[in-house]
């Protein structure tokens, strides 16, 4: 039986960055990029070394891409802004604190009330339609809702 010895070259790992990339631009993780970047320099030190064996060419290959995602990742990690508008997208959050009728009773603690052209449900105590209802807390894309003049009572007393 022949002993059969695999044999990277170069071009097969800077191809395999190539092909790494381009998985990235398709798939966008900011994953394969790192993995590319390593393939790119295992393939480089191959041409520089060109006798280097194939077991240790994949473990410097996992090494670097180990230690290329943790820098790449660190690096480019994505900034957090300060914002003086902190609810822009929770629109349900934005509601807190103001005042609306309901369009339909609560009953049995669900009903409906209108915010501009949009229709939310209305979590509270029974009321009917028409109370004037004050928004204290958001439920997933529920409206909490107390009658206003308790809300406004109970904001005063705390």
């Amino acid at each position: 039986m022949e002993n059969i010895m695999v044999q990277f070259d170069f071009w097969g790992w800077l191809i395999l960055a190539v092909a790494l990339i381009a998985i990235e631009v398709l798939a966008p993780s900011s994953f394969f990029l790192w993995m590319g970047i390593a393939a790119a320099l295992v393939g480089g030190i191959l041409f520089l070394i060109p006798g280097l064996d194939w077991p240790y060419q994949i473990a410097l290959f996992a090494l670097l891409s180990v230690v290329t995602v943790f820098i790449g990742r660190r690096v480019f990690r994505p900034q957090r802004q300060e914002t003086d508008h902190p609810t822009l997208n929770q629109r349900g959050a934005q509601y807190i604190g103001r005042h609306f009728t309901l369009e339909e009773p609560i009953v049995n603690g669900v009903g409906w009330l209108r915010v501009g052209d949009s229709r939310w449900r209305a979590l509270g105590t029974d009321m009917p339609a028409g109370t004037v209802v004050q928004v204290v807390s958001v439920d997933s894309t529920n409206l909490v809702v107390e009658a206003a003049q308790a809300a406004t009572a109970r904001g005063k007393t705390v």
